[in-house]
């Protein structure tokens, strides 16, 4: 036996104006809600130069700064500072109400990133604070004094206001905060 129509619509003329309304009814439809708030991420230790790219190009797709946390094992400073810090983003969500914030810990003591910190991103001192925005080190807001990393205070106003700035660029240009600025400490006025 041979089916009679094999249109779902038989009634319908095809590529009338009823046919049209049909298909476009079938469609989903766009929402207006708003979109999700991003949460706090907080990533397994870096050790390879690869590792922190990836970290670097997820961080770029979802328009959120990483904030990278420069330590090495043998540094006691930064023993005492690490967990404050992770528990900062994870536990208090530090930034989440701004745009959330990705945090990851830099391990220098791999041969790997050795060398990467120095010549790439000036780091002269451990433990060091360094957030990255759309994949561009932030090194005008570079910390590297332990004092102001266990303030809770000042750490919570410098993580709302990496998230904040999470869709700009990095601040890594210019003599006085780019390359000289961060080999010296000079600040922009």
């Amino acid at each position: 036996m041979r089916p009679i129509c094999r249109r779902p619509y038989p009634f319908l003329i095809p590529n009338s104006k009823a046919s049209f309304l049909l298909k476009l009814r079938s469609i989903r439809a766009f929402t207006a809600s708003p979109p999700r708030r991003l949460k706090n991420r907080v990533y397994n230790p870096v050790r390879s130069e690869s590792e922190l790219t990836t970290l670097l190009q997820l961080s770029t797709t979802n328009k959120t700064p990483l904030i990278t946390f420069w330590t090495a094992s043998w540094c006691p400073s930064c023993r005492t500072i690490r967990p404050f810090l992770a528990d900062l983003i994870e536990r208090d969500a530090l930034g989440e109400a701004h745009g959330g914030v990705g945090y990851a810990e830099i391990e220098m003591d791999s041969p790997d990133i050795g060398a990467l910190a120095g010549n790439k991103y000036f780091i002269t001192s451990i433990p060091t604070l360094l957030a990255f925005r759309l994949g561009e080190a932030a090194l005008d807001t570079k910390i590297t004094s332990v004092d102001e990393m266990k303030d809770r205070e000042f750490m919570r106003l410098w993580t709302e206001d990496e998230a904040r700035r999470g869709g700009e660029r990095g601040g890594g240009g210019g003599v006085t905060t780019g390359f000289l600025g961060a080999l010296f400490g000079m600040k922009e006025k």
